[in-house]
Protein backbone atom coordinates (compact mmCIF):
# COMPACT_ATOMS: atom_id res chain seq x y z
CA UNK A 1 0.00 0.00 0.00
CA UNK A 2 1.25 3.43 -0.93
CA UNK A 3 -1.37 5.56 1.12
CA UNK A 4 -0.66 5.93 4.80
CA UNK A 5 -1.79 3.17 7.24
CA UNK A 6 -3.60 3.05 9.22
CA UNK A 7 -6.10 5.86 6.55
CA UNK A 8 -7.29 8.70 8.15
CA UNK A 9 -10.85 7.12 8.88
CA UNK A 10 -9.84 3.86 10.51
CA UNK A 11 -7.32 5.56 12.28
CA UNK A 12 -10.30 7.98 13.77
CA UNK A 13 -12.57 5.29 14.46
CA UNK A 14 -9.47 3.60 16.01
CA UNK A 15 -9.26 6.80 18.87
CA UNK A 16 -12.41 7.10 18.94
CA UNK A 17 -13.44 3.51 19.54
CA UNK A 18 -10.60 2.18 21.48
CA UNK A 19 -10.86 4.02 24.78
CA UNK A 20 -14.99 2.95 25.15
CA UNK A 21 -13.36 -0.62 25.70
CA UNK A 22 -11.19 -2.42 28.54
CA UNK A 23 -8.55 -0.75 29.61
CA UNK A 24 -9.54 2.21 27.37
CA UNK A 25 -8.46 5.01 30.20
CA UNK A 26 -5.25 3.93 29.63
CA UNK A 27 -4.77 4.41 25.81
CA UNK A 28 -3.77 8.15 25.96
CA UNK A 29 -0.97 7.22 28.29
CA UNK A 30 0.35 4.17 26.46
CA UNK A 31 0.09 6.41 22.55
CA UNK A 32 2.20 8.71 24.43
CA UNK A 33 4.89 6.06 25.91
CA UNK A 34 4.94 3.96 22.89
CA UNK A 35 5.98 7.33 20.96
CA UNK A 36 8.39 8.27 22.97
CA UNK A 37 10.26 4.89 23.45
CA UNK A 38 9.82 4.83 18.96
CA UNK A 39 7.15 2.71 18.94
CA UNK A 40 4.82 2.66 15.68
CA UNK A 41 1.74 2.27 16.44
CA UNK A 42 -0.35 -0.99 16.16
CA UNK A 43 -1.52 -1.67 12.59
CA UNK A 44 -5.06 -2.37 12.88
CA UNK A 45 -8.02 -2.10 10.91
CA UNK A 46 -11.92 -2.17 11.73
CA UNK A 47 -13.82 -3.39 8.85
CA UNK A 48 -15.92 -1.34 6.65
CA UNK A 49 -17.65 -4.55 4.77
CA UNK A 50 -16.57 -8.47 4.01
CA UNK A 51 -17.47 -10.29 1.22
CA UNK A 52 -15.69 -13.46 -0.04
CA UNK A 53 -12.24 -13.95 0.36
CA UNK A 54 -11.84 -10.30 1.42
CA UNK A 55 -12.43 -7.54 4.09
CA UNK A 56 -11.95 -3.91 3.44
CA UNK A 57 -11.48 -1.19 5.89
CA UNK A 58 -13.08 2.29 6.83
CA UNK A 59 -10.44 3.71 4.04
CA UNK A 60 -11.62 1.29 1.50
CA UNK A 61 -8.51 -0.71 1.45
CA UNK A 62 -9.01 -4.48 0.61
CA UNK A 63 -7.34 -7.39 2.35
CA UNK A 64 -7.12 -10.90 1.75
CA UNK A 65 -8.85 -12.68 5.36
CA UNK A 66 -7.03 -15.03 6.36
CA UNK A 67 -8.64 -13.94 9.95
CA UNK A 68 -11.77 -15.17 9.28
CA UNK A 69 -14.04 -14.03 11.44
CA UNK A 70 -11.87 -16.13 13.98
CA UNK A 71 -12.20 -19.26 11.70
CA UNK A 72 -15.66 -18.70 11.70
CA UNK A 73 -16.99 -18.05 8.04
CA UNK A 74 -15.83 -21.49 6.11
CA UNK A 75 -17.37 -20.80 3.24
CA UNK A 76 -15.72 -16.90 3.05
CA UNK A 77 -17.94 -13.78 4.08
CA UNK A 78 -21.05 -13.27 4.34
CA UNK A 79 -22.39 -16.22 1.91
CA UNK A 80 -25.50 -15.37 0.05
CA UNK A 81 -26.92 -18.64 0.16
CA UNK A 82 -26.60 -18.80 4.28
CA UNK A 83 -27.88 -14.75 4.57
CA UNK A 84 -31.18 -15.59 2.56
CA UNK A 85 -32.27 -19.00 4.67
CA UNK A 86 -31.20 -16.97 7.69
CA UNK A 87 -33.90 -14.18 7.08
CA UNK A 88 -36.46 -16.60 5.49
CA UNK A 89 -35.98 -18.41 8.87
CA UNK A 90 -36.48 -15.18 11.04
CA UNK A 91 -39.52 -14.01 9.15
CA UNK A 92 -40.89 -17.34 9.41
CA UNK A 93 -40.46 -18.28 12.85
CA UNK A 94 -38.79 -15.56 14.42
CA UNK A 95 -37.65 -16.62 17.91
CA UNK A 96 -39.10 -19.99 19.66
CA UNK A 97 -37.61 -22.49 20.93
CA UNK A 98 -38.95 -25.58 19.18
CA UNK A 99 -38.96 -26.00 15.61
CA UNK A 100 -38.84 -28.41 12.51
CA UNK A 101 -35.33 -27.37 11.99
CA UNK A 102 -33.72 -28.35 15.17
CA UNK A 103 -34.65 -31.89 14.63
CA UNK A 104 -34.12 -31.79 11.18
CA UNK A 105 -30.03 -30.53 11.66
CA UNK A 106 -29.41 -33.26 14.50
CA UNK A 107 -30.68 -35.75 12.23
CA UNK A 108 -27.71 -34.43 9.65
CA UNK A 109 -25.22 -34.16 12.27
CA UNK A 110 -25.41 -37.75 13.78
CA UNK A 111 -24.75 -38.63 10.16
CA UNK A 112 -21.41 -36.91 10.00
CA UNK A 113 -20.32 -38.02 13.62
CA UNK A 114 -17.06 -39.92 13.46
CA UNK A 115 -18.10 -43.69 13.27
CA UNK A 116 -21.66 -42.07 13.27
CA UNK A 117 -21.41 -43.26 16.41
CA UNK A 118 -22.81 -39.79 18.36
CA UNK A 119 -26.12 -39.97 18.00
CA UNK A 120 -27.20 -37.40 20.56
CA UNK A 121 -27.28 -33.99 20.21
CA UNK A 122 -27.84 -30.98 22.55
CA UNK A 123 -27.13 -27.19 20.78
CA UNK A 124 -25.54 -24.05 22.56
CA UNK A 125 -25.46 -20.97 21.18
CA UNK A 126 -21.10 -20.27 21.53
CA UNK A 127 -18.29 -22.73 21.35
CA UNK A 128 -17.51 -21.23 25.42
CA UNK A 129 -21.17 -22.77 26.30
CA UNK A 130 -20.53 -25.84 24.38
CA UNK A 131 -16.99 -26.82 26.32
CA UNK A 132 -18.67 -26.33 29.92
CA UNK A 133 -21.81 -28.26 28.24
CA UNK A 134 -19.57 -31.28 27.39
CA UNK A 135 -17.75 -30.98 30.92
CA UNK A 136 -20.81 -31.62 32.91
CA UNK A 137 -22.49 -33.84 30.61
CA UNK A 138 -19.01 -36.15 31.50
CA UNK A 139 -18.97 -35.22 35.35
CA UNK A 140 -23.15 -36.59 35.49
CA UNK A 141 -22.35 -39.23 33.29
CA UNK A 142 -19.88 -40.67 35.17
CA UNK A 143 -20.70 -39.00 38.71
CA UNK A 144 -17.07 -38.14 39.16
CA UNK A 145 -15.57 -34.82 40.10
CA UNK A 146 -12.71 -33.68 38.06
CA UNK A 147 -11.92 -33.15 34.51
CA UNK A 148 -8.24 -32.93 33.09
CA UNK A 149 -7.34 -30.45 30.35
CA UNK A 150 -4.20 -29.65 28.95
CA UNK A 151 -1.15 -26.75 29.28
CA UNK A 152 -1.97 -23.59 26.61
CA UNK A 153 -5.66 -25.47 25.51
CA UNK A 154 -8.74 -23.26 25.17
CA UNK A 155 -11.81 -24.06 26.39
CA UNK A 156 -13.54 -20.90 26.35
CA UNK A 157 -14.13 -17.41 28.15
CA UNK A 158 -16.40 -17.31 30.64
CA UNK A 159 -15.39 -17.83 34.45
CA UNK A 160 -15.54 -22.00 33.73
CA UNK A 161 -14.05 -21.84 30.32
CA UNK A 162 -11.06 -20.02 31.78
CA UNK A 163 -10.83 -22.29 34.57
CA UNK A 164 -10.47 -25.11 32.44
CA UNK A 165 -8.33 -23.49 29.48
CA UNK A 166 -4.55 -23.50 29.81
CA UNK A 167 -3.62 -20.20 28.22
CA UNK A 168 -1.53 -19.02 31.41
CA UNK A 169 -0.57 -15.81 32.19
CA UNK A 170 -3.54 -13.31 33.63
CA UNK A 171 -5.88 -15.59 31.52
CA UNK A 172 -7.49 -16.64 34.88
CA UNK A 173 -5.96 -14.35 37.50
CA UNK A 174 -7.88 -13.89 40.29
CA UNK A 175 -9.89 -17.31 39.43
CA UNK A 176 -7.40 -19.61 41.25
CA UNK A 177 -9.81 -20.68 44.25
CA UNK A 178 -12.46 -21.49 41.66
CA UNK A 179 -10.22 -24.09 39.68
CA UNK A 180 -10.53 -26.96 41.99
CA UNK A 181 -12.17 -29.79 40.01
CA UNK A 182 -9.55 -29.51 36.93
CA UNK A 183 -6.26 -31.05 36.26
CA UNK A 184 -3.79 -29.63 34.32
CA UNK A 185 -1.34 -32.25 32.02
CA UNK A 186 1.08 -31.23 29.44
CA UNK A 187 0.66 -30.78 25.99
CA UNK A 188 3.21 -31.94 23.78
CA UNK A 189 4.59 -29.33 21.42
CA UNK A 190 6.85 -29.68 18.63
CA UNK A 191 9.22 -26.97 19.52
CA UNK A 192 11.06 -26.11 22.93
CA UNK A 193 10.89 -29.00 24.05
CA UNK A 194 12.13 -29.21 27.29
CA UNK A 195 15.33 -31.23 28.63
CA UNK A 196 16.55 -32.31 25.46
CA UNK A 197 14.10 -34.70 25.20
CA UNK A 198 12.73 -36.01 21.83
CA UNK A 199 9.60 -35.44 20.17
CA UNK A 200 8.68 -39.11 21.06
CA UNK A 201 10.23 -38.99 24.22
CA UNK A 202 7.98 -36.03 25.08
CA UNK A 203 4.71 -37.42 23.79
CA UNK A 204 5.60 -40.62 26.19
CA UNK A 205 6.14 -38.47 28.96
CA UNK A 206 3.33 -36.22 28.70
CA UNK A 207 1.15 -39.45 28.30
CA UNK A 208 3.16 -41.11 31.33
CA UNK A 209 2.25 -38.16 33.35
CA UNK A 210 -1.70 -38.32 32.37
CA UNK A 211 -2.12 -41.76 33.33
CA UNK A 212 0.17 -42.16 36.47
CA UNK A 213 1.66 -38.60 37.84
CA UNK A 214 -2.00 -37.02 38.42
CA UNK A 215 -3.08 -40.21 40.02
CA UNK A 216 0.16 -40.44 42.42
CA UNK A 217 0.79 -36.69 42.99
CA UNK A 218 -2.89 -35.11 42.69
CA UNK A 219 -6.39 -36.76 42.45
CA UNK A 220 -7.42 -40.63 42.08
CA UNK A 221 -7.74 -42.01 38.80
CA UNK A 222 -10.88 -42.80 39.97
CA UNK A 223 -12.52 -39.81 40.57
CA UNK A 224 -11.43 -38.57 37.28
CA UNK A 225 -14.60 -38.09 34.74
CA UNK A 226 -12.85 -37.66 31.76
CA UNK A 227 -10.24 -35.74 29.25
CA UNK A 228 -10.81 -32.50 27.25
CA UNK A 229 -8.61 -32.80 24.26
CA UNK A 230 -8.21 -30.90 21.24
CA UNK A 231 -6.95 -32.42 18.26
CA UNK A 232 -5.19 -29.20 17.46
CA UNK A 233 -4.22 -27.00 20.02
CA UNK A 234 -5.60 -23.85 18.00
CA UNK A 235 -5.42 -20.47 20.49
CA UNK A 236 -2.60 -21.45 21.86
CA UNK A 237 -1.03 -21.81 18.71
CA UNK A 238 -2.54 -24.33 16.55
CA UNK A 239 0.00 -26.96 17.24
CA UNK A 240 -0.98 -30.33 15.31
CA UNK A 241 -0.17 -33.45 18.16
CA UNK A 242 1.25 -36.52 16.81
CA UNK A 243 -0.77 -39.94 16.04
CA UNK A 244 1.13 -41.37 18.96
CA UNK A 245 -0.32 -38.36 21.71
CA UNK A 246 -4.13 -38.71 20.57
CA UNK A 247 -4.15 -42.15 20.48
CA UNK A 248 -2.71 -42.66 23.51
CA UNK A 249 -5.09 -40.26 24.97
CA UNK A 250 -7.64 -42.55 24.21
CA UNK A 251 -5.98 -45.99 25.42
CA UNK A 252 -5.44 -44.31 28.69
CA UNK A 253 -9.07 -42.86 28.61
CA UNK A 254 -10.24 -46.85 27.73
CA UNK A 255 -8.07 -48.60 30.33
CA UNK A 256 -9.38 -46.17 33.48
CA UNK A 257 -12.69 -45.67 32.58
CA UNK A 258 -12.52 -42.00 31.48
CA UNK A 259 -14.56 -39.95 28.79
CA UNK A 260 -13.00 -38.65 26.38
CA UNK A 261 -14.02 -35.27 24.96
CA UNK A 262 -12.83 -33.68 21.51
CA UNK A 263 -12.89 -29.96 21.70
CA UNK A 264 -13.48 -29.41 18.17
CA UNK A 265 -15.20 -25.77 17.77
CA UNK A 266 -12.13 -24.83 16.23
CA UNK A 267 -10.76 -27.54 14.78
CA UNK A 268 -14.27 -29.06 13.40
CA UNK A 269 -16.38 -29.31 10.09
CA UNK A 270 -13.43 -28.85 7.54
CA UNK A 271 -10.88 -27.08 9.22
CA UNK A 272 -8.23 -29.64 8.82
CA UNK A 273 -9.16 -31.35 5.56
CA UNK A 274 -11.35 -33.75 7.21
CA UNK A 275 -14.61 -33.51 8.67
CA UNK A 276 -13.33 -33.79 12.02
CA UNK A 277 -9.98 -33.27 13.21
CA UNK A 278 -9.98 -36.15 15.71
CA UNK A 279 -10.90 -38.46 12.40
CA UNK A 280 -6.90 -37.62 10.93
CA UNK A 281 -6.44 -40.48 14.20
CA UNK A 282 -8.97 -43.18 13.69
CA UNK A 283 -9.94 -42.27 17.08
CA UNK A 284 -13.40 -42.29 18.28
CA UNK A 285 -14.49 -39.68 21.18
CA UNK A 286 -17.51 -40.06 23.44
CA UNK A 287 -18.13 -36.67 23.79
CA UNK A 288 -17.61 -33.91 20.38
CA UNK A 289 -18.25 -30.17 21.08
CA UNK A 290 -18.56 -28.09 17.91
CA UNK A 291 -19.36 -24.10 16.63
CA UNK A 292 -17.94 -21.88 14.64
CA UNK A 293 -17.81 -22.95 11.03
CA UNK A 294 -21.33 -24.85 12.03
CA UNK A 295 -23.51 -22.18 10.99
CA UNK A 296 -21.35 -20.40 7.87
CA UNK A 297 -20.33 -17.47 10.48
CA UNK A 298 -23.71 -15.57 9.70
CA UNK A 299 -25.52 -16.52 13.02
CA UNK A 300 -24.73 -18.16 16.37
CA UNK A 301 -25.01 -21.75 16.99
CA UNK A 302 -22.69 -24.50 18.51
CA UNK A 303 -23.43 -27.91 20.36
CA UNK A 304 -22.44 -31.31 21.54
CA UNK A 305 -22.92 -34.51 20.78
CA UNK A 306 -22.70 -38.44 22.31
CA UNK A 307 -23.14 -41.62 22.41
CA UNK A 308 -26.51 -42.64 23.49
CA UNK A 309 -25.50 -43.87 26.74
CA UNK A 310 -24.21 -40.89 27.88
CA UNK A 311 -26.65 -38.41 26.56
CA UNK A 312 -29.80 -40.41 25.92
CA UNK A 313 -30.84 -40.89 29.35
CA UNK A 314 -29.16 -38.28 31.76
CA UNK A 315 -31.50 -36.96 34.63
CA UNK A 316 -29.04 -34.35 35.81
CA UNK A 317 -27.23 -33.33 32.65
CA UNK A 318 -28.73 -29.81 32.31
CA UNK A 319 -27.25 -27.55 29.80
CA UNK A 320 -28.49 -24.79 26.99
CA UNK A 321 -30.12 -21.39 26.94
CA UNK A 322 -32.50 -18.92 25.19
CA UNK A 323 -31.13 -18.47 21.91
CA UNK A 324 -29.41 -22.19 21.95
CA UNK A 325 -30.39 -23.67 18.53
CA UNK A 326 -32.39 -20.60 17.18
CA UNK A 327 -34.29 -21.12 14.01
CA UNK A 328 -31.66 -18.71 12.45
CA UNK A 329 -28.77 -20.90 13.90
CA UNK A 330 -30.57 -24.25 12.62
CA UNK A 331 -31.05 -22.52 8.95
CA UNK A 332 -27.82 -21.62 8.88
CA UNK A 333 -26.32 -24.71 9.64
CA UNK A 334 -28.39 -26.56 7.55
CA UNK A 335 -27.10 -24.92 4.59
CA UNK A 336 -23.55 -25.06 5.21
CA UNK A 337 -23.94 -28.49 5.93
CA UNK A 338 -25.61 -28.67 2.35
CA UNK A 339 -23.11 -26.88 0.92
CA UNK A 340 -20.39 -28.43 2.14
CA UNK A 341 -22.23 -31.98 0.68
CA UNK A 342 -22.95 -30.17 -2.63
CA UNK A 343 -19.35 -28.69 -3.51
CA UNK A 344 -17.20 -31.09 -1.39
CA UNK A 345 -15.99 -28.24 0.93
CA UNK A 346 -13.69 -30.87 2.94
CA UNK A 347 -11.76 -32.27 0.13
CA UNK A 348 -11.49 -28.67 -1.04
CA UNK A 349 -9.67 -27.57 2.29
CA UNK A 350 -7.62 -30.71 2.27
CA UNK A 351 -6.57 -29.63 -1.27
CA UNK A 352 -5.83 -26.04 -0.17
CA UNK A 353 -4.27 -27.28 2.80
CA UNK A 354 -1.55 -29.17 0.60
CA UNK A 355 -1.06 -26.07 -1.28
CA UNK A 356 -0.26 -24.09 1.93
CA UNK A 357 2.49 -26.87 3.06
CA UNK A 358 3.88 -26.64 -0.58
CA UNK A 359 4.59 -23.27 -0.52
CA UNK A 360 5.51 -22.68 3.16
CA UNK A 361 8.09 -25.60 2.86
CA UNK A 362 11.15 -23.46 3.03
CA UNK A 363 10.06 -21.13 5.22
CA UNK A 364 11.89 -22.42 8.15
CA UNK A 365 15.16 -21.21 6.76
CA UNK A 366 14.39 -17.69 7.30
CA UNK A 367 16.44 -16.83 10.75
CA UNK A 368 13.13 -15.02 12.44
CA UNK A 369 11.02 -18.44 11.79
CA UNK A 370 11.27 -21.18 14.06
CA UNK A 371 8.42 -23.57 12.88
CA UNK A 372 6.03 -24.18 9.96
CA UNK A 373 3.10 -26.35 10.87
CA UNK A 374 -0.59 -27.34 10.06
CA UNK A 375 -3.14 -29.90 9.28
CA UNK A 376 -5.15 -28.98 6.17
CA UNK A 377 -6.20 -24.81 6.74
CA UNK A 378 -5.43 -24.79 10.67
CA UNK A 379 -1.55 -23.39 10.73
CA UNK A 380 0.58 -22.16 12.55
CA UNK A 381 3.61 -19.84 12.06
CA UNK A 382 6.68 -19.36 14.89
CA UNK A 383 9.29 -16.99 15.13
CA UNK A 384 12.18 -16.30 17.22
CA UNK A 385 11.29 -13.98 20.30
CA UNK A 386 12.76 -10.58 20.02
CA UNK A 387 16.09 -10.58 22.05
CA UNK A 388 15.20 -7.73 24.68
CA UNK A 389 11.83 -7.56 26.51
CA UNK A 390 9.88 -4.57 26.94
CA UNK A 391 8.91 -2.90 30.19
CA UNK A 392 6.36 -5.39 31.17
CA UNK A 393 8.40 -8.51 30.40
CA UNK A 394 6.49 -9.43 26.93
CA UNK A 395 8.83 -10.15 23.62
CA UNK A 396 6.87 -11.47 21.24
CA UNK A 397 7.42 -8.66 18.56
CA UNK A 398 8.68 -10.55 16.42
CA UNK A 399 5.47 -12.03 15.12
CA UNK A 400 3.44 -8.70 15.91
CA UNK A 401 6.34 -7.45 13.52
CA UNK A 402 5.35 -9.82 10.41
CA UNK A 403 2.35 -9.35 11.28
CA UNK A 404 1.59 -5.89 10.67
CA UNK A 405 3.98 -5.83 7.92
CA UNK A 406 1.76 -7.90 6.25
CA UNK A 407 -1.57 -5.66 7.39
CA UNK A 408 0.27 -2.68 5.45
CA UNK A 409 0.59 -4.91 2.68
CA UNK A 410 -3.20 -6.05 2.08
CA UNK A 411 -2.83 -9.31 4.59
CA UNK A 412 -5.39 -9.62 7.73
CA UNK A 413 -4.48 -12.83 10.06
CA UNK A 414 -4.26 -13.38 13.65
CA UNK A 415 -1.27 -12.63 16.23
CA UNK A 416 -2.34 -12.80 19.67
CA UNK A 417 0.27 -11.61 22.90
CA UNK A 418 2.24 -14.46 21.64
CA UNK A 419 5.16 -15.65 19.27
CA UNK A 420 3.19 -17.07 16.42
CA UNK A 421 0.46 -15.74 13.31
CA UNK A 422 -2.22 -18.35 13.07
CA UNK A 423 -3.82 -18.53 9.49
CA UNK A 424 -6.88 -19.40 9.09
CA UNK A 425 -8.10 -19.12 5.22
CA UNK A 426 -11.77 -20.02 4.03
CA UNK A 427 -12.70 -23.46 3.11
CA UNK A 428 -13.05 -22.63 -0.39
CA UNK A 429 -10.75 -19.67 -0.68
CA UNK A 430 -9.78 -19.09 -4.20
CA UNK A 431 -6.44 -20.31 -4.89
CA UNK A 432 -5.16 -17.52 -7.24
CA UNK A 433 -6.11 -16.19 -3.57
CA UNK A 434 -4.63 -18.49 -1.20
CA UNK A 435 -1.19 -17.60 -3.10
CA UNK A 436 -1.40 -13.98 -3.26
CA UNK A 437 -1.75 -14.00 0.55
CA UNK A 438 1.27 -16.42 1.01
CA UNK A 439 3.23 -14.66 -1.06
CA UNK A 440 2.69 -11.45 1.18
CA UNK A 441 3.70 -13.29 3.74
CA UNK A 442 6.48 -14.08 2.52
CA UNK A 443 7.50 -10.86 1.92
CA UNK A 444 6.69 -9.70 5.04
CA UNK A 445 8.71 -11.96 6.33
CA UNK A 446 11.85 -11.64 4.49
CA UNK A 447 11.09 -7.52 5.07
CA UNK A 448 11.24 -8.31 9.25
CA UNK A 449 14.14 -10.95 8.53
CA UNK A 450 16.65 -8.61 6.75
CA UNK A 451 16.80 -5.81 9.36
CA UNK A 452 13.33 -4.26 9.93
CA UNK A 453 12.65 -2.97 13.85
CA UNK A 454 10.82 -6.19 15.22
CA UNK A 455 10.19 -3.51 18.32
CA UNK A 456 8.35 -1.12 15.61
CA UNK A 457 5.41 -2.81 16.00
CA UNK A 458 5.46 -3.18 19.65
CA UNK A 459 1.58 -2.80 21.31
CA UNK A 460 1.14 1.18 20.94
CA UNK A 461 -2.39 0.09 22.38
CA UNK A 462 -2.81 -0.93 26.02
CA UNK A 463 -2.95 -4.67 26.34
CA UNK A 464 -6.39 -5.73 25.96
CA UNK A 465 -7.84 -2.76 23.67
CA UNK A 466 -6.44 -4.00 20.38
CA UNK A 467 -4.81 -6.88 20.90
CA UNK A 468 -5.28 -8.88 17.50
Amino acid sequence: MNKPFPGPKTLRALERGIPLFKNGLRFNEAMQKAGSRGFRSVRQIVVSRAEGDFVWDLDDQRYIDFQNGWATNPLGNCHPEILKVVETANRRYGFHFDHPLRYELAEMLAEIMPGCALPRTNFEVSGTEAAEAAVHLALTHTQRQYIVTFGASYHGNSIAGKLLSGLGGDSAIHLEAWSGGVVRAPYPFSDNIPANLSQDQYVDFCLWYLEHHIHETMVSRDNIAGVMLEPGLAEGGNWIPTQAFVRGVRDICDRNDWLLISDEVLTGLGRTGKMWAIEHYDVTPDILVYGKNLSGGIAPLSGISARDDILGDNRHFNSGSTFAGSPAGCAAAIKTLEIFERDGIVAQAAKLGRIVEEITRDWENYDIVRQVRGNGLLIGVSFERASRTDREGENWWVARAVRGEMLERGVWAISDHEDTIRLYPALNMNEDTLRAGLHIMEEAIQAVSSGADIEGDSAAYPTGVAGF
